[in-house]
């Protein structure tokens, strides 16, 4: 029998216990996302208007042209080229979430836009369904065993396992839809002979953000599912939280695979050279939310809390980064005077989605300077 006080009442050999119930927080139905005040949480109302103002006034000073902010902010890669789709982005815009409810907004928050490596995050989601539905047996299980094309030849790449993939620290080597390993984001010294045939580095111990190798993953989880990863994100993550049809996942122009008799494009893990998920600001919310409720959406599981539980766990070869989820552990990215408990999906032009599964707070930002994103969030905890 459940009390008005949210307790179950059990009567066993005449004595009563009260066991509590964990209280499920708000989640917004589709289409439909009820706002609240932040003096109903006692949260400072003028100091979430000042944080907003920060935002507003500290826009990313990229070009709107995403198009050139790319050509423009990769130029040192060699043979660099846009290869899938691009947008003009919008102005700055975003939502800060407590309890499942929006308790402030800025911007324009169903624009549909590119977020660039906010996209990993989803991406990395996809290999946590693949390892919950045992398509893989386990995150440390050799890639290779399960994609048997020359995507793995070699000793190095036979060594890579999905957990290498996952945290970045695979140095895979090789060359996928026109771009090579080693040109993407090329260390600041030596040339292309020198970046080619470096010594590679034993998976697992490096830590180097490459999209070529985030790309490698993505096709290496259609290889497993054997179905377009954007169907397998519609319906098992963004139908079931109510997400909006505006949202989409691109390839590239040449990342066509046959997989059993039909052409399906391999997705990019980010719009490094275009592509990646082009979605609105509440629909990244809502993934956040769920995120932020270890993986479940009102009574349904959608992700494993083990699964969540290990891809915002430090990795080996960088204490920031976990499968695809950036830390705030201490080390190089550490945002000084915030909870270490803090993790977040983070991309170029300043798109991120921020979570505090102790404060029931998600925050998403889109277009702030990168650089302000620390005391951009800051502010909004000196409000609480």
């Amino acid at each position: 029998m459940k009390s008005k006080h949210g307790f179950i009442l059990l009567y066993i050999l005449g004595f009563t216990i009260q066991i509590g119930i964990a209280q499920q927080g708000y989640f917004p139905e589709r289409g439909n996302w009820e706002e609240k005040a932040p003096s109903e949480f006692k949260i400072n109302s003028g100091k979430i208007e000042a944080a907003i103002q920060y935002a507003k006034d500290h826009e990313y000073s990229g070009s709107k042209d995403l198009r050139q902010a790319i050509l423009k902010g990769f130029q040192r890669e060699p043979y660099h080229k846009i290869l899938g789709p691009t947008k003009k982005r919008g102005t700055p815009a975003g939502l800060i979430i407590k309890n499942g409810y929006i308790i402030a907004k800025w911007g324009d928050v169903d624009r549909v836009d590119m977020t660039f490596s906010v996209t990993k995050s989803y991406l990395s989601t996809i290999a946590g369904l693949a390892i919950d539905k045992k398509l893989i047996g386990a995150v440390d299980d050799f890639t290779y065993q399960y994609v048997w094309d020359q995507t793995y030849d070699g000793n190095h790449n036979k060594k890579i396992s999905w957990r290498h993939l996952l945290t970045q620290s695979s140095d895979w080597s090789g060359q996928l839809w026109g771009g090579y390993d080693w040109a993407d984001r090329p260390p600041k010294e030596g040339g292309i002979d020198d970046w080619k045939f470096r010594k590679l580095n034993e998976p697992g111990t490096v830590f180097e953000y490459n999209d070529v190798r985030v790309n490698v993953l993505a096709y290496s989880l259609l290889n497993v599912w054997r179905k377009s990863l954007p169907q397998v994100l519609k319906e098992k993550i963004m139908d079931p939280i109510g997400a909006s049809t505006t949202w989409r996942w691109y390839g590239y122009d040449n990342s066509w695979v046959n997989i059993d008799g039909i052409q399906i494009q391999s997705v990019s893990g980010g719009g490094h050279s275009g592509g990646g998920l082009f979605i609105n600001t509440k629909d990244h919310a809502r993934f956040g939310l769920l995120f932020l409720n270890n993986g479940t959406w009102k009574n349904n599981r959608l992700i494993s809390e083990n699964w969540i539980t290990e891809a915002t766990k430090s990795s080996k070869a960088n204490s920031n980064y976990g499968f695809m989820w950036w830390l705030n552990q201490k080390g190089s990215r550490h945002w000084k005077g915030l909870p270490e408990h803090l993790f977040y999906a983070a991309g170029f032009g300043g798109n991120f989605i921020i979570i505090d599964q102790k404060q029931n707070l998600v925050i998403v930002t889109r277009w702030l300077e990168p650089r302000q994103i620390d005391e951009f969030v800051t502010k909004v905890y000196e409000a609480f």
